[in-house]
This record gives structure tokens, C-alpha cells and sequence, in this order.
């Protein structure tokens, strides 16, 4: 499947500002990017850093006025929708390097406190049924509410207030299967079917040997997103990541499949 993407952003800057900007397609992994292009205009300073695992490449930006940036990429995916329900997990003792840090807690994902509930809710199932079962809760209970959250809210806050965004589904996902010793992170991804149309946040469950993308709030699927970056929660995978503040203008995402 061929995903053409374009995003837009314009951001007012009252100051000099150092920003991180992670809005590319990643290449590899499931996805391959045809075509690409990015401008950004002409800052002060411009440079790449080493991709998160490997995924993405993050850029360092350092700009005074305004932040326009203009991204636009045709990316084939050709990640199949794996049933990870019929996955096993793997045995903590097996678990590769890249795997281990995303068994602990983070800043918006306090796995720790969910321990009892998980234990009591899914503990009769395992690996992905266990993942699957934790899915399905998440998306019968929550109300996806444009808004109702902010960059305060973690998993404990959503979990409690049982509402929020594609990031807030993701975090209370995380937090569920870190509790379970599962490994999971989040990635961004541009997908198919998301409205409104916007950056999109998963959860990444390690199972039978690799990374399996699981959407909790169920509007897209595996085989119709293009990662931009994973990380250990959104604190890692912020579109756009500001040193000062700024003053939001416009911004908008579009993705739309491409035949042939």
C-alpha cells in the first residue's frame, strides 16, 4: 500500500528558540519512503541527530520569527496486520537489549500502579491474548474526546477519567502492558481512517521476537501507517518540541492512499 502524506506546520516565535522537529516518515522497518521532501525555510541552524532505535531521525532546529514547515512523502508500507493475539510473550530473561528499556516506568506511563488491576482484570491470559484483551478494555470503556486532555495527562489521569486522544489511549496501552512485563513504546505514525486527520500515537508491543503495533482506539490499522518515531512515551515523540514558548498559527496533516 502507497500512503501519500503531506503536513503543515506554522508556529510564531517571539524569540530565538531551539525546537525539535520529528514530523519524517521513518524508512524501514515494515515501510520504505518513495519520495520526500521537507522545508523548513531558512533558520539559524539546522542539523540531524542519530535516529531512537534506529527509526527516526529527530531535527535540531534553532529559529527566531516564525517555524513554517512544510513535509510532504510517498511511503509504501508493507507491514502485514499480524493477529498478535496468538504471539507468546517473551521470557524476560530472553529479552534483547533494545527490548528491556521499555519494560520500566515513565514519565506518563506509571506502570507500577497498575499492577493489582492488570493482575486481577487479564491475569488469566498471556502475551498477546493477554495484549488483546487489554486492547479490546481500553477502547469499550474510553470515549475518544478531541481536547479533553493536555500535556499534563498521563495514564493514570486517563485511565481515571476514562476519555482522551490517540496519545492518552496510548499511554494507559503502555502502562498496561509494562505492568504485565510486557515491553512496550510509542510510536507517531501518519495513518488511514484517523479523524480527524492528525499525528497519530500507538503503543509497540514486543512479542514473539518483535515489535507489533497496537492501536487502542481502533481507527487504524498496522498495514496502514507509516512510523514517524517510537520512544518511551509522548514525551519522546513530540511532532514538535519547543526550548521557549510559542505561539500556534495553523497546522494540518493529510494521508491519503495512492493506487498503484
Amino acid at each position: 500500500m502507497k500512503l501519500e502524506i503531506s503536513a503543515s506546520l506554522n508556529y510564531r516565535l517571539s524569540e530565538p528558540v531551539d525546537l525539535m522537529l520529528q514530523i519524517e516518515a521513518a524508512n524501514g522497518h515494515g515501510q520504505r519512503v518513495l519520495e520526500t521532501s521537507l522545508d523548513v525555510g531558512a533558520p539559524e541552524f539546522v542539523a540531524r541527530v542519530p535516529a531512537a532505535d534506529g527509526i527516526c531521525e529527530p531535527i535540531w532546529l534553532r529559529a527566531e520569527g516564525s517555524l513554517r514547515a512544510e513535509y510532504r512523502a510517498l511511503v509504501e508500507v508493507d507491514r502485514p496486520d499480524t493477529d498478535f493475539r496468538s504471539l507468546a510473550a517473551v521470557p524476560l530473561h530472553r529479552l534483547p537489549a533494545e527490548a528491556i528499556p521499555y519494560l520500566n516506568e515513565s514519565r506518563y506511563c506509571p506502570s507500577n500502579k497498575f499492577h493489582a488491576f492488570v493482575e486481577r482484570r487479564f491475569g488469566d491470559h498471556d502475551g498477546g491474548a493477554k495484549i488483546g484483551r487489554m486492547r479490546d478494555w481500553i477502547e469499550s470503556r474510553f470515549t475518544y474526546v478531541s481536547g479533553s486532555s493536555d500535556a499534563e495527562t498521563g495514564a493514570l489521569d486517563s485511565f481515571v477519567e476514562r476519555r482522551g486522544v490517540c496519545r492518552d489511549y496510548a499511554h494507559v496501552m503502555i502502562a498496561l502492558a509494562r505492568a504485565a512485563h510486557i515491553p512496550a513504546r510509542m510510536a507517531s505514525a501518519y495513518a488511514l481512517r484517523v479523524t480527524p486527520q492528525d499525528f497519530h500515537a500507538v503503543a509497540e508491543v514486543y512479542l514473539d521476537g518483535d515489535w507489533h503495533l497496537v492501536d487502542a482506539t481502533g481507527m487504524a490499522r498496522a498495514s496502514e501507517m507509516a512510523r514517524i518515531c517510537v520512544g518511551r512515551d509522548a514525551a519522546d515523540i513530540s511532532f514538535l518540541t519547543a526550548y521557549r514558548d510559542i505561539a500556534f498559527v495553523s497546522q494540518s496533516v493529510k494521508v491519503e492512499r495512492v493506487e498503484g
